[in-house]
């Protein structure tokens, strides 16, 4: 599939739409999911153009899960979590939303959530989650 320079996350990275970011490096994006399914809903994206798992590069696979392991610990401890879910759906048929590559990261279990990008977080809720969240890296 090609890439679509326009979707949500390609204006994200571009600075274009504004996010509450947890943790950027030079290769990776961490930030609140707007409509989280549950407190401290945290998304991992690669800076490499990708729709699915299938189109990263093996060395953006490889600093993609590292950096998913570390925000999922960071999310655990600062959300006080006793597990995560961690999801990633790949490909329009199995639910992914935007066409860029990116991983779910919930506190809790997933049986436990709201359905998921159906309600609208405010602002500072998520502002409260991320500095927890920050605070654990």
């Amino acid at each position: 599939m090609t890439y679509d320079s326009n979707n949500i996350f390609a204006k994200i990275l571009r600075g274009e739409i504004p996010c509450i970011k947890v943790y950027e490096d030079d290769q990776t994006l961490a930030f609140m999911d707007i409509m989280p399914q549950a407190t401290g809903h945290t998304l991992v994206i690669p800076k490499e153009e990708a729709v699915t798992l299938h189109d990263l590069s093996d060395q953006g696979a490889a600093n993609l899960i590292k950096q998913v392991k570390r925000i999922a610990n960071a999310v655990k401890e600062g959300m006080q979590a006793d597990g995560i879910t961690l999801f990633q759906l790949n490909g329009e048929a199995a639910g992914q939303t935007v066409p860029h590559i990116h991983f779910h990261i919930l506190p809790g279990s997933i049986l436990a959530a709201r359905a998921h990008a159906s309600t609208p977080s405010d602002q500072a809720s998520l502002e409260a989650s991320a500095e927890k969240i920050r605070a654990a890296l």
